[in-house]
């Protein structure tokens, strides 16, 4: 049996900045609001034969969005981006162009990318582990996280 949480109709949302270095369109500094869908499959369990409480999963989702709200988002793992600074301010360039922000400014993330795809994997393997943690009849949790309405990325994390 399967969950599925709306990301729009269940305020699953965030707005960032962020950029895909080197690529034609999104290579410089633009944001989005982003919405998040969710669907986590298992088997039904517990005092009330849920797969897991909604208001559960929207608590994790939302702190996730939290973190990353209204943050430019930088990829850790980027072969594009050269950091130069993690410590104060945060400094890096991609290519000759140089970049000086404050760090409350910044969410690191330890991606490739922060292109959808990533994103959506990054959501999926945060929420995977916490359900998990308390419960183990979940099996898959999928996520979504769209850049607008009608385009997102979607990935699934499925148990070993």
């Amino acid at each position: 049996m399967k969950i599925v949480i709306n990301g729009i109709h269940a305020n699953l949302r965030f707005s960032s900045a962020h950029m895909i270095p080197k690529h034609q369109f999104c290579g410089g500094i633009h944001g989005h609001s982003y919405h998040v869908d969710v669907v986590v499959e298992g088997e039904r369990s517990g005092k009330f034969g849920f797969v897991v409480d909604f208001k559960e999963v929207k608590g994790i989702v939302r702190q996730i969005c939290s973190k990353l709200d209204h943050k430019v988002l930088l990829p850790l793992k980027s072969d594009e981006i050269e950091f130069k600074n993690l410590e104060g301010p945060i400094e890096f360039s991609i290519g000759l162009k140089e970049y000086k922000l404050p760090p409350e400014d910044c969410c690191l993330l330890p991606l490739h990318s922060t292109s959808a795809e990533d994103l959506a994997e990054f959501f999926a393997e945060e929420l995977y582990n916490i359900l998990k943690e308390s419960d183990d009849e979940i099996t898959s949790v999928q996520v979504c996280v769209n850049e607008g309405i009608g385009q997102g990325a979607y990935f699934v994390k499925e148990d070993d």
